[in-house]
């Protein structure tokens, strides 16, 4: 009792790492005290390591766009910036850096909102793949995402543009516990009110579910006032997912296992 053998974890985690993963969000549940926190401590170590590790999504191309000079750097574009400089000329009047007009190369940045199913389904596994994606989705986009936990409600683990390290969101992750019945309607209404606080040239939310809802309604009609919306179900469990998908005309992605978690993100998100 009380004792987490790190060898034996590390070696398991190199034959099985799926198991591995299971193992540690299981144990971070555990009745004794001091291997409960053995294994937080653990879990926050090898799930953001692995999210960090995995492939990287391609952030996009940037494009040359203006800016005013006072809020961007770059190279003085004279067509925008003539009618200023003549009537200062003319007037004898100093021209404002906020009159003047520069190019610059503007970055085609993504927000995103992790939603997570978190019903009675969710425990080892399927809780280790939320660990994990939750991880790999504020390491690569910081502040701008949001991770939202959902079942008969919805708690927000993070909120958009909120600072949060990727540790602290795997932590609080980790200590639910699966319960209850699913709303998905209300978590597409979630994603929609976290997604609207940012200015993103894309905003995604990502579904980590089955979709099975069993309360709330008929959640085609939120899905579909989502910007962009991709599925990333149970590779065993994804038939209500898929029928989702369809007929919302969006991508759904099988999660084989928790290892597989950064591999399908890199995926969807080009």
């Amino acid at each position: 009792m009380g004792h987490l053998d790190s060898d034996a974890f590390a070696e398991l985690l190199g034959d099985d790492p799926d198991e591995a993963l299971s193992l540690l969000a299981d144990l971070n549940a555990a009745t004794d005290e001091k291997l409960r926190l053995l294994a937080q401590r653990l879990a926050g170590q090898v799930v953001v390591d692995l999210a960090r590790n995995g492939p990287t999504a391609r952030r996009g191309i940037g494009r040359l766009g203006l800016a005013p000079a006072s809020k961007q750097s770059g190279d003085l574009d004279l067509d925008a910036s003539l009618g200023p400089i003549l009537l200062g000329r003319a007037t004898n009047a100093p021209v404002s850096a906020e009159e003047l007009a520069v190019q610059a190369w503007k970055r085609s940045d993504t927000a995103l909102c992790l939603l997570v199913d978190r019903s009675g389904s969710m425990f080892g596994e399927r809780l280790a793949a939320a660990a994990v994606a939750a991880a790999a989705v504020v390491y690569r986009c910081g502040a701008d995402c949001s991770v939202i936990a959902f079942a008969e409600d919805a708690i927000v683990i993070k909120a958009q543009h909120q600072q949060r390290s990727p540790e602290q969101v795997v932590s609080d992750l980790l200590r639910l516990r699966g319960f209850g019945v699913t709303n998905l309607s209300l978590a597409m209404r979630a994603a929609s009110h976290q997604l609207a606080r940012s200015t993103a040239a894309r905003q995604i939310t990502l579904a980590l579910s089955d979709c099975r809802a069993t309360t709330g309604g008929d959640a085609v009609g939120d899905a579909a006032a989502l910007t962009e919306l991709v599925i990333l179900a149970p590779a065993e469990d994804a038939e209500d997912a898929r029928a989702l998908a369809n007929v919302l005309g969006i991508r759904c992605a099988p999660l084989a296992g928790p290892s597989t978690v950064p591999t399908a993100l890199a995926a969807v998100l080009q």
